[in-house]
């Protein structure tokens, strides 16, 4: 097969997957980049490869084991399992998920592939739960003189717009009028965010996650919120209060406030409406992960 050149644009990655033999070697070396194949159930590597075809005459590419003597292909194990889509969709849909700045719907999807638009959620769901901070690798922000800002944000529709019964109803229980908490953190040496669902913000929820986050002895840069006043005692931190001033030297929050902008519009003209509980699972977790994000020079 003659050498072709990864895609860089949408184009380039319908040509490029739609070889299936290529779309093959490239999940393959997704999933082994070591190049040793391991078989899903029993975890052996003695196994015979073999190349069939499907009733449709479409190419087949198989394994068998000659441990638990089961075949199996690369999307046993995988977030391709179980679905009858074909790894060429599978790739220019995670192509098309992990290089749209705005984010894309699944109405999109299902436009662009020629699927329905049950199958594009579905594709989507499990892309994104692939590319969740966490799911493969992760390791601590920051480190000795290295800047971390940490800011939080609510989402969620404005209370102006809320019914009265609605807005009322909220006012009585207190809180953020029914919106959801995030709390975001942006390592400004990587240019990289990680952002989390929070169910208040104490204290000890917040810090909690700061602790889990970022290395100790990092200068950690926030807002005057009480909620991280007791952040000297690990790292070096230094707020800005907003009430007299948003940047004093190199201390502010500007990163994560120009994401958060960056992260409600998308918000709203992509996804339109997202539910509390499925939150988490929208840019929350690739985005916020893969995210790269430019700091401004401050003067």
């Amino acid at each position: 097969m003659a050498n072709i050149k990864t895609p860089e644009t949408l184009q380039d990655a319908i040509v490029y997957f739609s070889d299936p033999e290529r779309a093959f070697v490239y999940a393959v070396n997704l999933r082994w980049p070591d190049g040793v194949v391991n078989c899903p159930r029993c975890g052996g590597d003695k196994h015979s490869f073999t190349k069939a075809k499907t009733p449709k005459g479409d190419a087949r590419f198989l394994w068998f084991c000659k441990g638990c003597k089961k075949q199996f292909t690369v999307k046993v194990g995988s977030i391709f399992e179980d679905s009858p889509i074909g790894l060429d969709k599978w790739m220019t849909a995670m192509w098309m998920l992990v290089n749209c700045k705005n984010g894309i719907s699944s109405h999109e999807l299902h436009r662009t592939l020629g699927i329905t638009q049950k199958s594009a959620w579905f594709m989507l769901q499990r892309l994104r739960l692939v590319l969740k901070v966490g799911s493969l690798e992760q390791r601590k922000l920051g480190g000795p003189g290295n800047e971390v800002e940490v800011d939080e944000t609510l989402v969620g529709g404005k209370a102006i717009n809320m019914h009265k019964a609605r807005r009322l109803r909220y006012e009585q229980l207190g809180g953020h009028h029914g919106k959801t908490i995030v709390q975001g953190i942006l390592d400004r040496d990587l240019r990289q965010i990680r952002a989390t669902v929070v169910p208040n913000i104490k204290r000890e929820t917040l810090q909690n996650e700061v602790l889990k986050n970022v290395r100790y002895g990092s200068t950690v840069y926030t807002d005057n919120a009480v909620g991280y006043d007791k952040l000297h005692n690990r790292f070096v931190h230094e707020f800005v209060n907003h009430a007299e001033q948003y940047v004093r030297g190199r201390v502010s929050t500007n990163c994560l406030e120009n994401f958060w902008s960056l992260f409600k519009r998308t918000l709203k003209g992509t996804y339109v409406a997202v539910e509390p509980f499925h939150l988490f699972r929208y840019p929350m977790n690739n985005r916020f992960a893969a995210t790269r994000v430019r700091p401004k020079t401050t003067r």
